[in-house]
């Protein structure tokens, strides 16, 4: 298995790694060290690379434009492929996993002439997807000399490395040979025009094993008290006025425990005086709290997304960046989220749409069938047949 260090990536497939050293697979997982730990804890062994991607750290690093992002992930790919050559020198696998950013893997697939299998975190490309979704950014790119010089080093990159069959560096990532798709179907924009040859959707297949860990209801907690998760994720965290607004919708509210993650870049102290009712922590073990919830106030990444669906949590969108907005979109066309812009998220706001979407049977309704079919797709187990099917011999 091979990825690259961010918790989008990584964390979506380690249930299908846990389950494939459960049924005896002896599974190497090239990622960098700081995830090291997280990976050896589903029984994998790590095999670690440097990076050069920023860290959670530094999120400012990632720059501002598409192009900057590009390059970053190109640069990280060229420089780490002749590490993850060395690193698996006399010791070839039988079949390559990697995720969508791991882009040294179909290289070393191809070089080794062994099958891969792409583990997709998010959202796939269907039939028309290029023409519908792609072609204006591509030709926004390449309408500028850094988007020229982008396509033009990746092309030289997968030629170089016997890629020639491969007209489009675009897509080694969006249209690659086999996918086991880690995201339910129901998130997946024309899913009837997506080429089921190639992407079979599994649905949520995060890992459950010892290193996930647990969450208990507080014991004290009066019964028929509610319990709310908030959450931005791993990486959109530092935003203290957006806490202290959930704070201000919520404290106080005693039929209410508000669980509320912070991440490591704001200090509880900068929120001011902390309700009873809160319990405040820069992590939370997200799908074991999500499991005992009722609502969920979430930046809708599709980890967190998936994890509401699964549950059966009526969830309140508040997207930061990326993909989140089409996120939410889709959960609140679904009927089970109310999609709630950042500058639109007032105290008033939040309250309001929490105490909504949990009012509502018919909210509640579609969540349960939605769950229902998310544990239908099958998740991990439904994943590792999958890659079984694909192993030589």
């Amino acid at each position: 298995m091979f990825s690259i260090a961010a918790h989008g990536h990584v964390r979506p497939n380690l249930g299908v790694v846990r389950e494939l050293v459960d049924r005896g697979h002896r599974v190497t997982y090239a990622v960098p060290p700081a995830f090291a730990d997280l990976v050896a804890a589903t029984g994998a062994e790590p095999r670690p690379w440097t990076t050069t991607l920023p860290t959670d750290e530094s999120p400012e690093s990632w720059g501002a434009e598409l192009i900057d992002h590009l390059e970053l992930f190109l640069d990280d790919g060229v420089q780490a492929l002749p590490q993850l050559i060395a690193a698996y020198e006399g010791d070839i696998p039988d079949l390559v996993l990697y995720d969508t950013a791991a882009y040294p893997a179909p290289l070393l697939a191809h070089r080794w002439g062994v099958p891969a299998i792409q583990l997709t975190p998010h959202l796939v490309a269907w039939d028309g997807h290029e023409e519908e979704a792609g072609a204006a950014i591509r030709a926004q790119l390449l309408d500028t000399e850094r988007g020229r010089a982008y396509y033009a080093r990746f092309r030289i990159w997968l030629d170089d490395h016997g890629m020639t069959g491969l007209t489009d560096p675009d897509r080694l990532a969006s249209r690659p040979r086999r996918a086991v798709v880690l995201i339910p179907r129901a998130m997946q924009p024309n899913a009837d025009r997506v080429d089921e040859t190639v992407f079979t959707f599994v649905g949520s297949c995060g890992d459950d094993g010892p290193g996930a860990g647990d969450w208990q209801r507080p014991a004290d907690l009066a019964p028929g008290t509610k319990v709310l998760v908030i959450s931005l994720g791993s990486v959109f965290t530092d935003s203290p006025d957006f806490y202290r607004t959930c704070i201000a919708a919520f404290g106080g509210l005693t039929d209410w425990h508000v669980v509320m993650q912070i991440g490591k870049f704001v200090d509880p102290s900068e929120l001011g005086e902390i309700p009873g009712n809160f319990a405040v922590s820069d992590w939370i073990p997200q799908p074991a709290v999500l499991r005992r919830a009722d609502a969920f106030i979430t930046h809708a990444g599709m980890g967190g997304s998936q994890e509401g669906l699964a549950n059966g949590v009526p969830m309140v969108c508040v997207p930061q960046a990326a993909d989140q907005f089409m996120n939410a979109d889709t959960l609140q066309a679904l009927g089970v989220a109310r999609h709630l812009p950042k500058e639109e998220a007032t105290a008033e706001a939040l309250r309001d749409a929490v105490l909504s979407l949990v009012g509502d049977p018919a909210v509640a309704a579609t969540a349960e069938r939605i769950r229902r079919e998310m544990a239908d797709e099958g998740g991990s187990r439904r994943a590792a047949d999958l890659v079984e099917a694909q192993l030589p011999g």
